[in-house]
């Protein structure tokens, strides 16, 4: 058998690695394309479910708190695609303000404190 000179190894194991980080990118890439078409999908939807006004409440609250603002998002979905979300759709601002209010009072609910 043959043995490799040391150049030979290096560009054997440059191209290994080179075939390696185009394989990464391309995962990288499907993976944004993914991402990309799910955020489009969901401002589609979102799009269904809230008025203009309430659309531009959630970006302000989205400023502010971005988990907060996806959790609100998924919350809508989900009410939306069970049907729960009776009345006018879109959702005008107030009946959005009040949902919000709705989501805040059971978060609230959920912390409690340990005193000793």
């Amino acid at each position: 058998m043959k043995s490799l000179s040391n150049d030979e190894e290096l560009d054997a194991i440059r191209r290994r690695k080179l075939e390696e980080l185009k394989y990464q990118a391309a995962q990288q890439q499907v993976a944004e394309g993914q991402q990309k078409e799910f955020e489009n999908q969901k401002y589609q939807v979102m799009r269904k479910i809230l008025s203009q006004e309430g659309r531009q409440r959630l970006e302000n609250i989205r400023i502010v708190k971005p988990q907060f603002a996806e959790q609100i998002e998924l919350q809508l979905i989900q009410l939306f695609q069970s049907g729960k979300l009776r009345g006018a759709i879109p959702l005008p601002d107030s009946a959005f303000k009040k949902l919000l209010e709705q989501i805040s009072s059971s978060d609230r609910k959920k912390e409690f404190n340990i005193k000793k």
